[in-house]
């Protein structure tokens, strides 16, 4: 243990962010260079080193968090590092961007803020990269198989890393123009900086994963003849269908989905625009969507330069403290307050879009909105509650249903769907078609980045076994495995 008094004696510290007024007007990440290290070993030392550490549980990973708290407390960076690296491929990308359901199963939370588990995570990944501890595990002979993975999201890459580590040569599709998937065009730079990316690619190709961009499977190479090319198939493309919001007005110009809107915006970063086509620089901006990727637009039209921005949830306000019904050590819905929030705007909550107005060229002008309320389960409008916002720019931030069928992929390759739209698979993450797995929010529809490693991980030990009869790769979940709820 590292620590035994330490969640006593030392009170929770959290990385510090550049003032509001600095960070806004670049796309740096928001957070100060080096200021979490001076203080990350004391607050690794809060860690009780639990007799049932709930954090695995939180965490589909399985991290070994109690093992690479105490490691950090002691200041062994590189014990720490092949730690953390033992059951995540990319512990710099979950470190940025995953909400730590790991820290609402902690135990200490149960009576305290709990441990920083997040900050030291990030703290040591990055010290690791700093010291030369993150290096190429190229295999030590290849198995004469080959895989081709489709995606090269946080699923794609976490089972292109571990299946060429296992010997197998591995091709990864790209349909974007780089490599990263929602990693690099979804998630703005303030969040993570591509350098992270960056790197990381730079050691898969090392070990020997090769890449493959601007291709879409089903469009540029059809589906059946890829997988009678090579030996297993990893679809991991994504739930890349954004929900629409089909109200009178929606198709005015200004009316876009979050996801048109963000990769413009990090192409700007990438040097590939000087400016971006959709931009909120001297307009009314109005996120529809209360989550990660409303707070993304909230962020990016605030270093655009945005007149206003007022972001919408149809789902009331939560609380700052835990439910009854959400009882430790389940992962809460909670109010969280992101640094795109912490820079400016509105937030409204229980309000609905009835529609949009435009002006006589077509552009989008003003949304008009009217508040909500759950009776019997069902959601009612509350009459004389209406009301009208400006809105030259209106992103829909309302997350995604499925994985995309357009492009001929599903039907290509001839795949059975589950009752909700996505791709099936069995508990090997096999698909109806011989040789096809799955991983990510393909087949587990929208989720978080942890789970998208963690399938991509598991699908890739199914797929160990599918070429060679046997695999040592970690699988950390079931195809079936949900967040601990109640």
């Amino acid at each position: 243990m590292a620590d035994p008094k330490g969640f006593l004696t030392t009170g929770r510290e959290v990385a510090e962010t550049r003032p509001v007024g600095e960070r806004v007007k670049d796309w740096n990440e928001v957070y100060v260079p080096g200021s979490l290290l001076p203080i990350i070993s004391k607050q690794a030392g809060r860690c009780m080193d639990c007799g049932i550490p709930f954090c695995h549980n939180g965490c589909p990973l399985g991290n070994l968090i109690p093992e690479w708290n105490d490691y950090a407390y002691r200041e062994d960076w590189s014990a720490a590092s092949e730690r953390l690296h033992a059951t995540n491929n990319f512990p710099e990308f979950t470190g940025r961007l995953c909400p730590a359901p790991c820290e609402s199963a902690c135990v200490l939370g149960i009576n305290q803020p709990a441990v920083t588990i997040k900050n030291v995570e990030v703290s040591i990944i990055d010290k690791a990269w700093d010291s030369g501890d993150v290096t190429p595990q190229p295999p030590e002979r290849l198995s004469g198989k080959t895989v081709a993975v489709i995606g090269s999201g946080p699923a794609g890459l976490a089972a292109a890393q571990q299946l060429t580590r296992a010997g197998h040569t591995v091709a990864v599709f790209e349909r974007a123009d780089r490599i990263g998937g929602l990693l690099r065009y979804g998630i703005p730079e303030f969040k993570m900086e591509k350098s992270h990316i960056n790197r990381r690619i730079e050691q898969m190709r090392a070990e020997g994963t090769k890449f493959r961009t601007e291709v879409e499977i089903g469009k540029d190479i059809d589906a059946a003849k890829l997988r009678r090319r090579y030996d297993a198939v990893v679809i991991a493309a994504g739930a890349t269908v954004s929900r629409d919001l089909p109200v009178p007005g929606r198709d005015l110009n200004g009316v876009h989905f979050a996801m048109e809107y963000l990769p413009l915006a990090n192409k700007v970063q990438e040097g590939d625009l000087t400016v971006s086509p959709i931009t909120a620089e001297g307009k009314h901006v109005v996120v529809i969507g209360g989550g990660d990727t409303g707070a993304d637009c909230v962020g990016t039209a605030h270093r655009q330069g945005a007149l206003s921005v007022t972001q919408l949830e149809i789902m009331p306000q939560p609380g700052e403290e835990r439910n009854a019904n959400q009882p430790w050590p389940t992962f809460p819905m909670l109010y969280k307050v992101t640094s795109a929030h912490e820079e400016g705007g509105e937030r409204l909550y229980s309000v609905s879009t009835t529609h949009f107005e435009g002006d006589e060229d077509g552009n989008v002008q003003s949304l008009h909105l009217i508040e909500v309320e759950f009776k019997d389960g069902k959601l009612e409008q509350k009459a004389g509650t209406e009301r009208v916002i400006p809105a030259q720019l209106v992103t829909l931030a309302m997350g995604f249903t499925g994985t995309d069928q357009a492009n001929g992929l599903v039907q290509q390759f001839g795949l059975d769907l589950d009752e909700r739209g996505n791709i099936a698979r069995d508990e090997n993450y096999a698909t109806n078609v011989d040789g096809v797995y799955v991983a990510g929010d393909a087949g587990r529809g929208q989720s978080l980045i942890v789970w998208a490693i963690a399938e991509g991980r598991s699908a890739a030990r199914g797929v160990d076994r599918f070429l060679t009869g046997t695999s040592a790769l970690h699988a950390p979940i079931r195809p079936t495995d949900r967040s601990l709820t109640v």
